[in-house]
């Protein structure tokens, strides 16, 4: 069967499991500790251990190898060190540019970047032994920061930037203009499980890397060209991470090589587990933005022009910093119609970790520049941000009379608007004008106590934006007995990925979910996987699951007619059994007959996402298949006094079309809107004035917990299905949820404002800390007392 590019041809043998809230296939495990992840794998004999010498500067240039390595070989216990002199092939862990050495070459360019990796015969040797080493460097002046990059015209890459009708004339037409700056913070993964890797040499040259990864054919294809192997002598494995983020997906292989490295040249198995604090050290965070903007709008708030030019931190190499400032560009419009749009994007290089993926990928910073002016159109007009956001949302072209107001900025045209039914929803739902009532009262009588409120929507597209990616792979396998192996290219981090893909291959071949085992991730099944991100991972490795699954049932189907008499045309195959002629046969004895009648029962599927017909040079043209939308009430109380703030109430709406599993998705949602409201609120990166890490360890670094979550916390899923053929008629659940968090953050802002009566522009950056809210209300407050 020839590959699919869409699954209308490809039903489901029943849709028995869909909508099913079957608990997380790992769950049992989970929560009786004796789920395998990467350092729980029994250790071989002869297992060494590795650590990463580090840079302790910014930026400089090596001397020498950059190490001192006769006095590491003395140091107790080491076996090896390694530099990237000892690299046989390409130094490189790059995901797209190869601009990145896992080894630092010659010079380092962040506070943190690996110089020698050194192998001992315990851990605690091998991380002593990288401690005490001095880097041998030369140091030069970095650039740290946005401006300082700007003022260099240090850059990663040219700018990027869209235009879309004359933004100029516009904003010089306008009854009304605002101008001004903002900007969003840095975050950490802060995945449970650190990076590791634990990398085992097989006959013939050949390895194994067992490798807590979000891309397991990354870390495949870069160990094989770093060592001068073929694709094929290198097998990466991954059973379940502990926790992923984007964090996982380019960072993981600065560790695997390491780890590949030192086990290739000493033909031992080496394992490579970073402390938490070496962790925050070496990898890359969410991209901080600085967004500058000048925005004309008439006097209902309907903007007509605006002027926008996003710059970005990238760190000292690509990474994925091309596509997640594409992404940013291209959620810069969220939910709304922009009819005169100039917008540049600046991707900067600084000395400082290479900005990572990270959940949303681009589009959370995009959304809240855009954000940022509806909230300050409100203000400036007096009017609530809801009805500026509601005036300035897509339209039906049926109502405007132009397909303009339904298409976005880069060209496509928006086919599944939904995002006004879902915010009427949620506003219903949670009372929302009731509610501003009872703040308005509240405010009123509460001298040092301030309430806000904020409604947020989204728009999320789901796809890769490099075109290429959007494919999927899968590998089925039925047993004799009936039992069923399913491998697909997917890797779970705790998303419930693997238990939704056990409920499409059941459905898939019509039997119980609980004769379906996923296993784990492995290149040397599924070849050639994208990585699980970009929301993508239940599409289409779900959709190349169908793929297999429809090509099993049509290998059954002679056996199946056989054995009950009548035509193939005939046979369903339903609750575990195959039915046909009025009569029945159980799926076990179908599949025993198969084999015995020789009937081959393993099948490869493969998925390619249809329709994506877009230029990323240009950014235009129809970069996503579909899109997600959501909104957020998000109810807060400030402290005027203290900066402090608590979060009182919180009410979402969330499509995710037809769910193949709601309580995961909704768990999905819930944990998304909690780490965007700590990126937006509490997550704080601090770098001292030589690029150093301040924030590096749970102690330092404040992440959202159980406190910080409030008793009403309600989540309903939009009654919806996705009009294109996804499994099931599913959406993504991944990304898109995270940026219901913007409602808590612009809910502050509300109630900040409210410290002066509303009388006075509030002006706060990402992230809303109680020291940035109590100088930001002591601000408002001296405004309006000298006005």
């Amino acid at each position: 069967m020839n590959a699919p590019t869409n699954l209308k041809n490809l039903l489901p043998a029943t849709n028995v499991q869909q909508g099913k809230e079957l608990v997380h296939e790992s769950a049992h495990l989970h929560v009786t500790g004796t789920a395998t992840y990467i350092d729980d794998i029994p250790e071989l004999t002869g297992t060494l251990y590795a650590a990463l010498i580090l840079s302790p500067v910014a930026h400089g240039e090596l001397i020498g190898d950059g190490i001192d390595r006769e006095a590491i070989l003395k140091e107790h216990g080491v076996v090896a060190v390694y530099t990237a002199k000892d690299i046989p092939g390409e130094n490189n862990c790059g995901p797209i540019i190869h601009d990145d050495p896992f080894l630092a070459d010659g010079k380092v360019e962040f506070i943190g970047q690996a110089v020698a990796v050194v192998v001992a015969r315990d851990m605690l040797y091998a991380r002593e032994a990288a401690y005490k080493a001095k880097v041998l460097v030369k140091e030069l002046a970095p650039v740290l920061t946005i401006e300082e990059a700007m003022a260099a015209s240090s850059f990663i890459m040219p700018p990027k930037g869209i235009t879309r009708g004359d933004a100029a004339v516009a904003i010089a037409k306008a009854p009304h203009t605002i101008k001004g700056t903002t900007r969003t913070g840095q975050q950490e993964q802060f995945y449970l499980e650190g990076q590791i890797t634990y990398a085992v040499p097989k006959e013939d040259g050949q390895l194994t890397l067992y490798v807590s990864t979000q891309h397991p054919d990354g870390n495949q294809r870069e160990a094989a060209h770093a060592l001068n192997l073929h694709t094929n002598d290198v097998e990466v494995i991954c059973r379940r991470m502990g926790g992923g983020f984007g964090g996982k997906e380019g960072n993981a292989s600065i560790f695997s090589q390491s780890a590949a490295l030192a086990a290739f040249k000493l033909q031992k198995p080496v394992k490579l587990r970073v402390n938490r604090d070496d962790d925050m050290t070496i990898t890359g965070k969410r991209h901080d933005f600085r967004i500058d903007y000048e925005v004309g709008f008439d006097d209902n708030g309907r903007i007509l022009g605006a002027d926008i030019t996003l710059m970005s931190r990238c760190g000292y190499s690509t990474d994925y910093s091309g596509p997640v400032n594409d992404r940013a560009c291209l959620h810069i419009d969220n939910v709304y119609h922009i009819p005169a749009l100039k917008l540049i994007s600046h991707r900067c290089k600084t000395n400082t970790q290479s900005a990572t993926a990270f959940r949303g990928f681009g589009g959370p910073q995009g959304m809240f520049g855009i954000e940022t002016v509806m909230d300050e159109i409100a203000a400036t007009l007096g009017k609530d941000s809801l009805d500026v956001r509601k005036i300035n949302l897509y339209q039906d072209p049926a109502i405007s009379g132009s397909p303009d107001t339904m298409t976005t900025q880069y060209n496509q045209l928006i086919e599944d608007w939904v995002g006004d039914k879902v915010i009427d929803q949620v506003e219903k739902e949670s009372n929302y004008a009731d509610r501003r009532k009872s703040i308005q009262a509240f405010n009123a009588k509460s001298k040092n106590r301030k309430r806000g409120l904020a409604l947020v929507p989204l728009k999320f597209g789901i796809s890769f934006t490099a075109t290429h990616l959007n494919q999927g792979g899968a590998l089925l396998v039925v047993y004799m007995d009936g039992s069923v192996s399913c491998n697909h290219g997917g890797t779970e981090m705790g998303q419930g990925l693997n238990t939704k893909m056990a409920q499409v291959c059941a459905d898939g071949l019509g039997i119980s979910v609980d004769k379906v085992r996923i296993t784990a991730t492995d290149s040397q099944k599924v070849p050639n996987a994208s990585a699980t991100s970009a929301s993508s991972g239940a599409d289409i490795n779900g959709a190349a699951i169908m793929n297999a699954t429809a090509q099993m049932r049509e290998r059954l189907k002679p056996v199946a007619a056989r054995m009950l008499g009548c035509s193939e045309a005939d046979i369903t195959f339903a609750n575990s059994e195959a039915h046909g002629g009025g009569k029945s046969v159980k799926w076990e004895d179908v599949t025993k007959q198969a084999w015995l009648d020789r009937v081959g029962l393993s099948v490869t599927g493969f998925y390619m996402t249809p329709e994506i017909k877009y230029d990323f040079i240009k950014l235009n043209g129809r970069a996503f298949y579909y899109y997600c939308y959501g909104a957020a009430v998000s109810e807060v109380e400030i402290n005027t006094r203290t900066g402090e703030w608590w979060l009182k109430a919180v009410d979402i709406v969330h499509d995710v079309g037809k769910s193949i599993n709601p309580a995961i998705d909704k768990g999905q949602i819930e944990g998304a809107f909690v780490q965007g409201m700590g990126w937006l609120t509490m997550e704080e990166c601090i770098w001292d004035k030589k690029g150093k890490l301040l924030t590096h360890g749970p102690s330092t670094y404040k992440i959202p917990v159980a406190g910080d979550i409030p008793e009403h916390f309600n989540v309903t899923l939009f009654d919806g299905h996705n009009m294109k053929p996804t499994p099931f008629n599913s959406k993504a659940t991944g990304e898109p949820p995270l940026m219901l968090g913007l409602s808590t953050f612009f809910a502050l802002l509300d109630a900040v404002a409210a410290s002066a009566e509303h009388k006075a522009l509030v002006h706060l950056d990402a992230r809303a800390t109680p020291e940035r809210i109590l100088m930001a209300c002591e601000k408002v407050k001296a405004e309006v007392a000298q006005a």
